[in-house]
C-alpha cells in the first residue's frame, strides 16, 4: 500500500492511498441463494485458508462476531451509484450511498453481524450471514460491549422500515405455527 500525507487549507494533514491491496482470508460457503440470503435464520460457513486456524483461538468464547467481506457479485458499474433509496423503495427518502447499508458503493465491503454456531478447524459456522456462496471474507471480528452505544440514534425513514420488517417476519412466524 502506498500512502501520500497531504496538507489542506485547514493546516490537517490527510492521509491518502493510491491502491490498497487486500487479500482475503477464507471465503463463503452456503447454499442460500439469491434474496434468501437475506434470510436471518440461514447458516453459512466462512472456510478460511489454510494456516490461519490458529488466528481462530479464542474466538468460540464470543456469542456474535463481525464478517467483513467483498461483494465481488456487485457489477462495476453499481459502483459509480451515488444516492438510493433505501431497500429500493420509492417511498423511502433518496439519499447518499453513505447514509445506507445498500451494497452499491464505491467499494463494495459487506459488514454483518452474524450468531458464532462452531468452530471446527478452518470452519466458522455462523447464523444471519448475507453473503453469496463464494464471498471472499476479509476479516472476522468478535462482538463485544465496546460495539455497543446507548445513544446511538437513527433516522424516521430507518423506524418505519424496522417496524415493517418486524411487522412482516412476525406474520411469517404466525403462518409457520412458530
Amino acid at each position: 500500500m502506498q500512502l501520500h500525507t497531504t496538507l489542506t487549507k485547514d493546516g490537517d494533514s490527510v492521509s491518502t492511498a493510491e491502491t490498497i491491496e487486500l487479500k482475503p482470508v477464507g471465503f463463503v460457503k452456503t447454499g442460500a441463494t439469491g434474496k434468501g440470503i437475506r434470510e436471518k435464520r440461514v447458516t453459512s460457513q466462512i472456510v478460511l485458508h489454510p494456516g490461519l486456524e490458529e488466528a481462530l483461538d479464542g474466538i468460540e468464547d464470543f456469542s456474535h462476531i463481525f464478517v467483513i467481506f467483498w461483494m465481488h457479485k456487485l457489477p462495476e458499474e453499481k459502483r459509480e451509484t451515488k444516492k438510493v433509496h433505501p431497500r429500493g423503495r420509492s417511498d423511502m427518502p433518496l439519499l447518499g450511498v453513505f447514509a445506507t447499508r445498500t451494497p452499491h458503493r464505491p467499494n463494495p465491503l459487506g459488514l454483518t453481524l452474524v450468531e458464532l454456531l462452531n468452530v471446527k478447524g478452518n470452519k466458522i459456522t455462523v447464523r444471519g450471514l448475507d453473503a453469496f456462496d463464494g464471498t471472499p471474507v476479509l476479516d472476522v471480528k468478535p462482538f463485544d460491549y465496546w460495539d455497543m452505544n446507548k445513544d446511538a440514534k437513527v433516522p424516521s425513514w430507518w423506524m418505519k422500515l424496522r417496524a415493517q420488517s418486524s411487522r412482516i417476519v412476525h406474520a411469517r412466524d404466525d403462518s409457520e405455527g412458530f
